[in-house]
C-alpha cells in the first residue's frame, strides 16, 4: 500500500488524495498558475460542497451548477469557471473511457510507462508537461511504476530531484521545489 500523501499541509484534503486516483487527477488539472498546495486543495474543496468526490457524480453533474459551485468563495481555483468547466470534462472522460475507474489510466492492459504517459495526455486539460508530472507523481508516491516509467516521465521522473509536486513529501521538500521553480524561471528570464 503507497503512503500517505503530504501534499497540501490540509490533512483532509491530503487523505482525499491519497485514496481517490481522480482527486489526485484533478488536483493535477488544478496546478496551474497557483500555488502547488491550493491546487491540490481544490478536489477537498469540491468534496465538502458535493457531500463527498465522486467521478460520476461530478460528470453527470449540470455543467452551470457545478461551475457555480466551484467559483462559490473560497473559489477552488483563481480561475474557478473555466478550471470547473476542465474538471467536469475530465471527470466525463474519465466515466466514457474508464467506466469511472481513474486506476485504468494506468492499470488497464498493464501498461508501459510510454502507454501511460499517453494516455494522460490525451485527458481534457493535460498536455505533455502535466502528464510527465503526474507520471513521475505516480511512479514516485503512489507505487505506480510501469516498465520504463522514469524515462517517459523525463527529468521528472529522475530519482532525488526537486523539481514538481512529484518530489513534495513534506514543508521541506515542498521549499525545495519551490526553490528549484524559482531558480528556473531567474534562469530563463537571463537566458
Amino acid at each position: 500500500m503507497p503512503k500517505a500523501l503530504h501534499l497540501t499541509g490540509d490533512a483532509e484534503a491530503d487523505k482525499l488524495l491519497s485514496k481517490d486516483p481522480f482527486a489526485l487527477l484533478t488536483g493535477m488539472l488544478l496546478d496551474q498558475q497557483i500555488a502547488m498546495e491550493v491546487a491540490f486543495i481544490g478536489p477537498r474543496k469540491i468534496a465538502d460542497r458535493m457531500d463527498g468526490f465522486d467521478v460520476r457524480k461530478i460528470a453527470e453533474a449540470d455543467l452551470d451548477e457545478f461551475v457555480e459551485l466551484c467559483v462559490t468563495p473560497p473559489a477552488i481555483h483563481r480561475y474557478g469557471g473555466s478550471m470547473a468547466r476542465r474538471v467536469h470534462a475530465l471527470a466525463q472522460h474519465i466515466v466514457e473511457h474508464y467506466d469511472g475507474k481513474t486506476d485504468k489510466i494506468w492499470k488497464a492492459g498493464k501498461p508501459d510507462g510510454n502507454e501511460v504517459l499517453k494516455r494522460l495526455k490525451a485527458l481534457p486539460g493535460y498536455g505533455d508537461q502535466k502528464a510527465r508530472i503526474f507520471l513521475a507523481l505516480l511512479g514516485k508516491q503512489r507505487g505506480v511504476q510501469p516498465e520504463g516509467w522514469r524515462e517517459a516521465a523525463g527529468a521528472y521522473g529522475e530519482e532525488g530531484s526537486r523539481r514538481s509536486i512529484a518530489d513534495v513529501t513534506d514543508k521541506d521538500t515542498l521549499q525545495e521545489v519551490r526553490d528549484f521553480k524559482k531558480a528556473a524561471k531567474a534562469a530563463a528570464k537571463q537566458g
